[in-house]
């Protein structure tokens, strides 16, 4: 089995948590898979989700059925499994405040909206596409090595251009057994964590990063399905080692 890896990085990133928005828009604190389709769904030249909802009111309008449920780089995307590496545990979060003055932002006087955001600052990660026999792994294998990409892809926003560099396909071999998962991985995979004393001569050195992050699409109104995951430098015993493979004698997990 072979995957496509590259470097995803940014000066600046927010993906939008839709569950608080009253007085500042708040990010998660690491890319999520719908984020990340979202990217490949760009460099592909897929629609999204402006062109879902036109196409979704134009249908209804004219009382035809036929409605899109996800938007195309998704339904395009969906099965592709992916293997994300932070650069660091979690990446420092500031508070931006800005105008948007353009004459639709606010109803306000003036029509001048205020917007705070939380922003990552020099977010990384590695990233892993599993190459699998479908036509849309192969297809961005293809467009990433040929550097063919049709849309500039960013960061959550346009505002957060995205640096992708260090393009290369790299052989993976099955797990069967390992202590040590280097990637994000499902917590319920992982009945238990536990200190590695040969790894570390000082225990400060541990970590362990946990989030419920996006991780699919719901069909009925295209908000997202969370799960709670899991980085750490651990040690772990997995109950399950579905979907685990080694590169470069590191363990990732894919989702």
């Amino acid at each position: 089995m072979q995957a496509l890896k590259f470097n995803l990085s940014g000066k600046t990133a927010i993906f939008k948590r839709p569950d608080v928005n009253v007085h500042c828009y708040f990010t998660y604190s690491h890319i999520h898979k719908p984020a990340l389709l979202g990217i490949l769904g760009a460099i592909c030249g897929f629609s999204g989700y402006n062109q879902q909802k036109t196409h979704n009111d134009k249908q209804i309008k004219e009382k035809q059925s036929d409605i899109l449920e996800f938007p195309e780089f998704y339904e395009e995307l969906k099965d592709i499994k992916i293997s994300v590496i932070p650069k660091e545990p979690t990446f420092s979060v500031k508070k931006q405040k800005f105008n948007n003055s353009v004459g639709y932002a606010s109803q306000e006087e003036g029509g001048n909206l205020i917007v705070t955001e939380q922003w990552l600052e020099n977010p990384a990660w590695e990233i892993f596409i599993l190459l699998d026999e479908s036509k849309a792994a192969e297809d961005l294998k293809q467009r990433f090595l040929n550097r063919e990409f049709v849309f500039i892809p960013y960061l959550g926003k346009n505002d957060h251009f995205a640096n992708i560099t260090n393009i290369e396909i790299v052989d993976l071999e099955k797990v069967q057994n390992c202590s040590k998962i280097v990637s994000m991985v499902f917590a319920n995979k992982i009945d238990k964590t536990e200190q590695d004393n040969n790894a570390w001569e000082d225990e400060t050195n541990y970590f362990k990063y946990t989030e419920r992050l996006p991780i699919a699409l719901d069909g009925a109104d295209n908000q997202y399905i969370l799960e709670k995951f899991v980085f750490t430098n651990y040690k772990v015993i997995l109950n399950s080692f579905e979907d685990i493979y080694s590169c470069k004698d590191i363990n990732i997990a894919f989702f």
